[in-house]
């Protein structure tokens, strides 16, 4: 051997812009750039490794320094091409940043950018690792990178460019290589292999390129490694898989059987087998969760899709789509869930073997996690006695439930029961008629509105004055009723009522007190106008018993006829109604008795001793 091995990717290194495999945008931009004589001064190229950064800047830098040129096609003859395909050029200048990122090593470089390039038309310092520099370097080079020097071109490569800083970006025309796809992958190795007469299969080429994350550099690599392999039997992927410690198709698909059919014992059996042919715990769990990924992707796509995402034969593809009409896609997702959480256990373990066993008897153990199917259904019988929807109607059989009375009144709130999880809810008319009477009987008397032509007396009357209470929107008013009025008769038909001092019982009779008695009289019986009669107490009226409780709330009213629209309050309203409010606060005293200045102030408790002796509060 009289001359030295060149590595593959370095022997088919791109040297001019077609040869660059993929990045059609970018080929694109440089060369309209280079034909139309719009160069820039800088330029920043970012992107994974191995996408051809690099070198692109390299045939960039000949293309432009060309005795021909500037021209898209250099001749790759002339001594300046010469020079930058042997890396030896004296006016383009290759400089690593991550072993060059002092400010010293920066200011070195502003000092020889002063220089008129030797040979070539323009000098070139393509800096490789921009993102490397320290923050003095890249300040130091900030005002020469806006304004360098004539014939001084900055090509900046990076992999991390956003630690680039965002002043140096902004002073740079930016190009992003992407990841160059599996099938421009393949057909290149394809050509390296026929040149190299590299015996290898296509399977064998998409494992490669697949194994590189889409950079060109490791495929090329790994190709060259692989290279020695194939001088008698053709290159396979098991091959590979030996070779990068990976698990073959067939051994993952067997060992995924077991975990689907949750037999765990023949599970930590092949686990074994795999252990002890040389795979590390985390290699194999990562192999594993790779094919379930190919698992789920199969089961949710198209077999063209699934080929073209998985880069698998159909063979294997048929095999995974079998496989997948055994388990759900959410049980794939759990798998892959679980392999992750347990990667990252045995990243940080001191015992990867038996963490990789607990691992391997958990995923085997597929039963537990049931099929969505009866998930739903345990959760549809979970809820059936759950939250009731008030837009559904309920179930014929459920039954109201009348609820304790509260003080004494006859209005009850009534709670339907859920329907049970055996019940179906119907809307058909027959149903809601039946659900209607249903609650009609059970419920009686209590539930239906007020009767309108039955007059009330005793413990009645006293439910319908506290109702009436309820529904006086006026505080000082409600107070004033409940200190000197006393209910006669209450029905839709007559409202009687007897106040005992004649200064409030002309504010009911011609003040504007008497509008707001008539509202409330009229929301206690759903109806307009009901006629009302406020006099002072007679001898011969029944003087009812026990104290008058108030609801705190207003209860809900029966359905009410339609009525005209009501007429807004006018000023002289308003000023009445204040004027009425401040007489209730002064203190009304006469021969036998003083009243308190606040009647509305008192406790609910204090008014109703005062009810129950007919006392008053003296000052």
């Amino acid at each position: 051997m009289n001359e030295k091995y060149i590595p593959l990717y370095r022997k088919y290194r791109p040297q001019t812009l077609e040869q660059v495999v993929g990045q059609e945008h970018i080929k694109k931009a440089l060369a309209n750039a280079i034909a139309m004589d719009k160069i820039s001064h800088a330029y920043l190229f970012t992107g994974p490794r191995g996408t051809g950064k690099t070198s692109t800047a390299r045939i960039f830098a000949k293309s432009l320094n060309c005795v021909n040129g500037p021209t898209i096609n250099p001749c790759g003859e002339c001594e300046n091409c010469r020079d930058i395909t042997n890396s030896v050029p004296m006016d383009v200048i290759e400089i690593d940043a991550a072993s060059n990122r002092k400010v010293e090593d920066a200011q070195n470089i502003l000092e020889k950018v002063m220089y008129a390039p030797v040979n070539s038309r323009y000098k070139i310092y393509i800096i490789d690792e921009v993102h490397m520099l320290s923050t003095t370097a890249f300040n130091a080079l900030l005002k020469t990178l806006e304004e360098p020097p004539k014939n001084v071109i900055f090509i900046l490569a990076t992999t991390e460019v956003h630690k680039v800083l965002d002043t140096i970006k902004s002073r740079c025309q930016r190009f992003d290589f992407r990841r160059i796809t599996t099938s421009d992958i393949v057909k290149h190795l394809r050509y390296i292999s026929d040149c190299e007469k590299i015996n290898i299969t296509d399977d064998a080429l998409a494992t490669i390129a697949k194994n590189s994350a889409g950079g060109m550099r490791d495929s090329i690599a790994l190709l060259d490694q692989l290279s020695v392999l194939g001088v008698q039997n053709a290159i396979t992927t098991d091959d590979i898989n030996a070779l990068l410690g990976r698990i073959s198709f067939d051994v993952l698909n067997e060992l995924s059987n077991q975990i689907i059919a949750s037999n765990p014992a023949n599970a930590l059996e092949l686990l074994e087998k795999i252990y002890n042919s040389g795979n590390e715990p985390v290699q194999i769990l990562q192999n594993l969760l790779d094919y379930m990924k190919n698992l789920l992707i199969v089961k949710n796509c198209s077999p063209e899709i699934a080929i073209e995402l998985t880069q698998l034969n159909d063979v294997q593809i048929s095999d995974l789509k079998k496989q997948s009409e055994n388990i759900e896609s959410h049980q794939v997702i759990s798998l892959c869930d679980s392999c992750a959480n347990y990667i990252k256990e045995l990243k940080t373990t001191n015992n990867p073997r038996l963490w990789l066993e607990i691992a391997m008897i958990d995923l085997a153990n597929l039963e537990e996690n049931t099929k969505l199917a009866d998930l739903q259904a345990r959760l549809s019988a979970l809820e059936g006695g759950g939250t009731f929807a008030p837009h559904v109607e309920p179930a014929v059989h459920a039954k109201p439930k009348i609820v304790e009375q509260l003080e004494k009144q006859k209005v009850a709130s009534i709670d339907i029961e859920a329907p049970s999880e055996h019940e179906n809810i119907k809307h058909e008319d027959s149903e809601k008629n039946q659900y209607k009477e249903t609650i009609k009987e059970d419920s009686s008397n209590d539930f239906a509105p007020m009767p309108k032509a039955k007059s009330s007396a005793g413990e009645d009357i006293l439910t319908l004055w506290g109702n009436l209470l309820g529904n006086v929107a006026s505080p000082p008013t409600r107070a004033l009723l409940k200190q000197w009025a006393k209910p006669v008769v209450l029905s839709p038909e007559d409202v009687v009522i007897s106040i005992k001092n004649e200064i409030y019982l002309q504010q009911f009779i011609s003040g504007s007190k008497k509008a707001v008695l008539q509202k409330a009289v009229d929301e206690l019986f759903g109806q307009t106008n009901t006629k009302i009669t406020v006099r002072l107490p007679n001898p011969g009226d029944v003087v009812t018993q026990g104290p008058i409780n108030v609801p705190k709330s207003n209860p809900v009213p029966p359905p009410r006829k339609p009525e005209p629209q009501e007429k807004l309050q006018t000023l002289d309203d308003v000023k009445e109604e204040i004027e009425d409010a401040e007489q209730d606060e002064v203190t009304v005293v006469s021969d036998d008795e003083k009243v308190s200045k606040f009647t509305d102030m008192h406790s609910d408790t204090v008014n109703m001793v005062m009810d129950l002796f007919d006392g008053k509060v003296i000052e």
